[in-house]
């Protein structure tokens, strides 16, 4: 399965930034598919899951901005109560911790997005789960 991967650009908390760094996505001809943003008083991390990842990496890089790739899995889950205890649940009884997670409906499909260590173990332990884990391409034609 080919990994997911996500756009993180790390800025200053500070006004018109996210309209700089979106420029600069849509200058290069990269759709954004998904956005979330996390910060504190100062600093944010931006992450992105976009059509053309290595494109937007590149632009980002070329024009200043710190950027990086961050392999996820996603997940698609059971859009009903208890979903996504499912996947919370088996992680844990199998001691992969999740450090970042998020999630979206699109098309009556349910995709949970989670960052952990170790990628190819999470990959292991949920596929013998039965659960169903999708390709950058899949996700991306939701």
């Amino acid at each position: 399965m080919s990994a997911v991967n996500l756009i993180a650009v790390f800025a200053e908390n500070q006004l018109g930034q996210m309209g700089r760094i979106t420029q600069v996505l849509a200058d290069a001809g990269v759709n954004i598919r998904w956005v979330t943003i996390a910060t504190n008083e100062r600093l944010g991390v931006i992450k992105f899951l976009v059509d053309k990842c290595d494109l937007a990496y590149e632009s980002l890089h070329q024009k200043g901005w710190t950027a990086s790739l961050v392999e996820v899995l996603a997940i698609e889950v059971e859009d009903k109560p208890g979903g996504l205890h499912t996947v919370a649940d088996c992680l844990a009884r199998n001691k992969i911790n999740v450090e970042n997670s998020s999630g979206f409906v699109s098309n009556n499909r349910a995709v949970l997005l989670i960052e952990v260590q170790d990628v190819a173990a999470a990959r292991q332990i949920l596929t013998k789960q039965t659960l169903r884990l999708l390709s950058q391409e899949e996700i991306l034609t939701l």
